[in-house]
């Protein structure tokens, strides 16, 4: 096995791939059950650190307007990674980024969501509770695989591939500023905003 990581996660994403298509799978709310019992994972999710250079990528969002991240060079990005739209952690989450967002605002970063949804998906959940920021759509989750986020877990005994909730914050240069690993959707956006602050502090 190769000790360069990006070759090593290159393999194991080529190896999910052959085997999520010969596994019997099923879809279970937020994830992939794998009913597979010879399938075995491990998970050699390729991590990004802080300092390192946000993934570029371009996404439709909600409207199908094709969004770009180098679009917002020079700008505080929170990019926040939720596994589906409209199912119970995640409208928990959004609607707590919703009721703080104007004091997001007033940081001046920029809050975009994304999940392995469609635009249309993404513009039903919006529309249903209001959010006021973006939602990108990321359904074969190239962006959340770039940015390690599609990982293994344990769900009532069953093996599952699925998006690790999480948050990435990057900076006005492109590169990673800081990352809310194992988000739980409870007061994630007052963490998010007092980070925003103190970090506004800190650069004042």
């Amino acid at each position: 096995m190769t000790d360069d990581p990006i070759l090593r996660y290159k393999d194991f994403l080529e190896v999910t791939r052959s085997r999520l298509r010969s596994a019997n799978t099923k879809i279970v709310d937020e994830v992939t059950i794998l009913d597979s019992p010879e399938l075995d994972l491990r998970n050699e999710m390729l991590m990004i650190n802080i300092n390192d250079k946000a993934p570029e990528f371009s996404l439709h969002d909600e409207n199908g307007k094709e969004f770009s991240l180098k679009d917002l060079r020079g700008k505080v990005v929170v990019l926040y990674f939720y596994p589906r739209a409209d199912t119970p952690g995640c409208t928990i989450q959004a609607c707590s980024f919703r009721d703080t967002y104007k004091q997001i605002q007033k940081t001046g970063a920029v809050l975009l969501g994304i999940s392995p949804d469609t635009p249309k998906a993404q513009k039903k959940f919006q529309d249903k509770f209001k959010l006021p920021f973006s939602l990108l759509a990321d359904a074969d989750k190239k962006v959340a695989e770039a940015y390690g986020v599609v990982q293994e877990k344990n769900m009532y005994g069953k093996k599952v591939m699925g998006i690790a909730r999480t948050t990435f914050v990057i900076g006005p240069g492109g590169k990673i500023q800081h990352i809310f690993p194992k988000v739980k959707p409870e007061g994630h956006a007052g963490e998010v905003l007092a980070y925003l602050k103190d970090s506004a502090k800190g650069a004042a």
